[in-house]
């Protein structure tokens, strides 16, 4: 509005400076006014070029994921996308530029989530989990070996859109297992391969120090042991004898402290200090309290709480654990946290019946814990796998993680032959090579949006494992064929064209009652930005209009002055 009254305010004096010279027949400089007023009317009226609209396209993807070429050339030029279909994968939509997105997804497909880790650490427990787009009752999970046999089941007994499963596996390799869902009658209704990469877990190292000999302290070395961790371990057996055993090889920077309650309590003050010391510095310091005897003590130098066991509640207060099917029942300890432990204790886990057992605070950049039950050496013979589980669920709870120089990530959860895939790691430097097996040598690169890693692209060739190496590290990741797992290729497609809608302000490309946006929401008729602005077209340039006018009124002032 403002554009066109003021091209009118210089209308009007064009045309009365022209009434003048017209009055005193002087038509070259009539000519020449009338010139200079409509470019600089032109210059103000915020003309658009007419043939400056682009265009819309259509682009069709079919089950498998395909587009038109023609189509995907075609869409940096245009001014907004009519997509059918479940869309492409996460790859294909980066290489396109962000254009407003009209897309309804299609309601009849039936979509599939898998969600499981692609490498685990020996001893720790494999959890599989896979999610419909609809909810039913009576479905089943299963994971099955190379060879067919059964590893762990899961069944749906009401109406559930997931399913998960845990299967611990028994050796450190690489193995492609393979997982199918079945309807309540039995029939299959999905099936695929999942790889899987056990490594050797690093070495767990533990400084212990216990002053009360016990079976459970027995029972803990024992295990500790048995998953090769580095020792240095010391029990007081007597008044004047101890237990030592020294580690294989240096304890540089412990992952744990671990101490029995009476060892804290007879230490004096000055070896207290040191040990909260290194406690200050990091590393974690788990105390058994199962012999703990003095509670101000506790309460004066940790600020926790303790209360009594009491009798006539102790089968109450057991604490109850269900590992890989099996069922635990640990005794609480003689002293543990009442209801209220201090202002800086939380309670760190609950067992089934969510009752806390263990406790911690922090200590500086290190924390405290406190484990309130007892009696595990019970199960050594009668369950050893559960209670080895148990362990090591605690440990990775509460030990430092293993300081590892480097790291590969995978961020594609899908590979397949022919589209472009990525893989990251940390630890590497940019510009350091990275060795593809089948494939040219290529370099790491720095990626904005992974601030602490460095990628590269790649393009698989063929399904199966794909190995890689840098800097002396090896890896390797498994390509799945182009037909596995169908329903999950669908979902992926799906989450990616979100999220390509939502780049691209999930906006229609056309107007009208019936537009729809990427989640198929009506807009009320309203173009959005980028498409208002393609059909009005661009503006044409204000600079030859004032070319125009700066020539017109020197020429006139030439005539003026002759």
């Amino acid at each position: 509005m403002t554009a066109s009254i003021t091209s009118l305010a210089v209308l009007a004096a064009g045309a009365l400076s022209a009434l003048f010279y017209a009055r005193r027949r002087q038509w070259v400089e009539l000519a020449l006014v009338g010139l200079a007023a409509l470019a600089l009317a032109a210059m103000f009226a915020d003309l658009r070029q007419p043939g400056s609209v682009a265009a819309n396209i259509t682009l069709s993807t079919d089950a498998a994921g395909n587009a038109s070429e023609a189509a995907l050339l075609a869409v940096p030029q245009a001014g907004a996308i009519l997509l059918r279909g479940d869309g492409l994968r996460e790859a294909q939509w980066r290489d396109l530029p962000a254009r407003p997105l009209q897309w309804k997804p299609p309601a009849d497909a039936d979509l599939l989530w898998l969600d499981f880790p692609r490498s685990v650490a020996l001893g720790r427990m494999f959890q599989f989990s896979a999610r419909r787009g609809q909810a039913q009752a009576g479905w089943r999970l299963q994971l099955l070996a190379e060879n067919g046999q059964l590893l762990a089941e899961a069944r749906a007994a009401a109406a559930t859109d997931k399913l998960s499963l845990q299967w611990l596996p028994p050796l450190a390799e690489a193995m492609l297992l393979q997982a199918r869902l079945l309807d309540a009658a039995g029939k299959t209704i999905a099936a695929g391969p999942v790889p899987l990469q056990v490594v050797a877990a690093a070495p767990l190292q533990v400084l212990g120090r216990f002053d009360a000999p016990s079976f459970d302290a027995r029972a803990l070395n024992q295990l500790l042991a048995e998953g090769d961790a580095v020792l240095d371990w010391q029990l007081t057996l007597g008044k004047a004898i101890a237990r030592s055993e020294t580690a294989r090889v240096p304890l540089t920077r412990p992952n744990l402290l671990l101490v029995d309650a009476a060892y804290v309590e007879h230490m004096n003050p000055a070896a207290r200090a040191a040990l909260l010391a290194q406690v200050a510095q990091g590393a974690p310091l788990l105390v058994l309290g199962a012999n703990a005897a003095d509670a101000a003590l506790w309460q004066r130098e940790f600020g926790l709480r303790l209360r009594p066991q009491s009798a006539t509640t102790e089968k109450e207060d057991t604490r109850q654990f269900s590992i890989n099917g099996a069922q635990l029942a640990l005794t609480p300890a003689g002293l543990n946290p009442d209801a209220q432990a201090g202002a800086a204790w939380t309670a760190a886990a609950r067992d089934d019946k969510q009752q806390a057992w263990l406790w911690q605070r922090d200590w500086q950049r290190g924390r405290v814990l406190w484990l309130g039950v007892a009696d595990w050496h019970r199960y050594a013979i009668s369950a050893p796998q559960p209670l080895a589980l148990w362990w090591q669920q605690l440990l990775d709870r509460v030990a430092l993680p293993a300081p590892q120089k480097s790291a590969w990530r995978l961020p594609d959860p899908m590979p397949v032959p022919g589209l472009r895939s990525e893989l990251c790691g940390q630890g590497f430097k940019p510009g350091e090579e990275v060795q593809l097996d089948g494939m040219a040598a290529a370099r790491w690169q720095a990626r904005a949006e992974q601030a602490d890693a460095v990628c590269v692209a790649l393009w698989p060739r063929a399904p199966g494992w794909q190995k890689f190496a840098s800097g002396g590290q090896e890896g390797m990741e498994y390509v799945y064929a182009a037909g596995d797992w169908p329903a999950w290729q669908r979902a992926l497609r799906r989450d990616a064209t979100a999220r390509y809608a939502a780049r691209s302000e999930a906006k229609p490309a056309s107007a009208g009652a019936g537009a729809t946006s990427a989640a198929g929401a009506p807009v009320n008729g309203r173009l959005a930005p980028d498409a208002t602005a393609a059909a009005n077209g661009a503006p044409v340039p204000a600079a030859p209009f004032a070319l125009l006018f700066a020539l017109c009124m020197l020429t006139l002032w030439w005539r003026e002055q002759r």
